[in-house]
């Protein structure tokens, strides 16, 4: 009766948090596709999916630290080790920069200033940062001066080879620099060779993570298989000291987790920092 009542109550709390995030609005600005946005409708789902997991192992093992450690792997594992979503959006990003500046730069080199430059180039902007640079034209539109527009831009890219462009228009707005051209050629080059350094580096990231899902899974399958098929050899775990030495096996299985997902991402998120 019990099982039955706490799968109830992670079906209520499931169904609340769906509820409230088909209510919420959709947001397609650029700064709600960055990773700093607030929670989104996917995260909402995730956190559903948690705590449906968690009211399904407290319920069958009545272990309050399995329940808890359930939730969280239900949360950060499917992120942590599903498709590098990520990956390709940088990648995408970046080649997006690399095509912009040369937009930029072959408008400069045909006499237009750099205010105009940018307007004329919005509608033609990459896919990847589109939103950025229509954002950037229609506050100049607005009549928002070229400086604070660009330090707005510069905020919003999240690619370091993006900033460096918005650091150079900005610099460019202030102070007429006469070399903008090459510099955005440069710029322009560095992000290529960034998104070719990004693409040779992926398979052997993507290797890593596939061996991270199978260990993670083989994992899981075992506790399940001893929580559902061996419950008595299980038992010493329904005692306090058991549950300590659960929390203590939990965390050294989490931080070996953890370390496979760092080690599947090192060199992809040394790109994310600020120039």
């Amino acid at each position: 009766m019990e099982a039955v009542a706490a799968l109830l109550g992670a079906g209520f709390a499931a169904g609340a948090v769906a509820v409230v995030a088909a209510l919420l609005p959709a947001d397609n600005r650029p700064q709600a596709r960055t990773r700093r946005s607030a929670l989104s409708r996917q995260q909402l789902v995730r956190v559903a999916v948690a705590i449906a997991c968690a009211a399904v192992v407290a319920a069958l093992t009545r272990w309050p630290v399995g329940a808890v450690l359930a939730g969280i792997a239900a949360y950060t594992l499917p992120a942590a080790l599903g498709v590098d979503r990520w990956h390709k959006q940088a990648l995408a990003r970046t080649e997006a920069v690399a095509t912009w500046a040369e937009m930029l730069r072959d408008n400069l080199s045909a006499a237009a200033g750099l205010e105009q430059t940018i307007i004329t180039t919005a509608p033609l902007a990459p896919e990847a940062i589109r939103g950025d640079v229509a954002d950037l034209a229609a506050a100049l539109r607005l009549g928002t001066r070229l400086p604070v527009a660009l330090a707005e831009l510069r905020d919003r890219l999240d690619d370091p080879t993006g900033q460096l462009v918005a650091r150079a228009l900005l610099q460019a707005s202030q102070r007429q620099s006469r070399q903008l051209a090459q510099l955005l050629s440069e710029l322009a080059t560095r992000a290529r060779a960034r998104a070719n350094l990004r693409l040779r580096v992926a398979p052997g990231h993507a290797r890593v993570r596939t061996n991270a899902r199978i260990i993670v899974i083989f994992t899981l399958a075992m506790a399940a298989g001893l929580v559902i098929f061996n419950r008595p050899f299980l038992e010493p775990y329904n005692t306090v000291l058991g549950q300590l030495v659960l929390l203590l096996v939990g965390g050294v299985f989490a931080a070996g987790f953890l370390g496979i997902t760092r080690l599947a991402r090192t060199g992809l998120d040394t790109s994310r920092s600020r120039p």
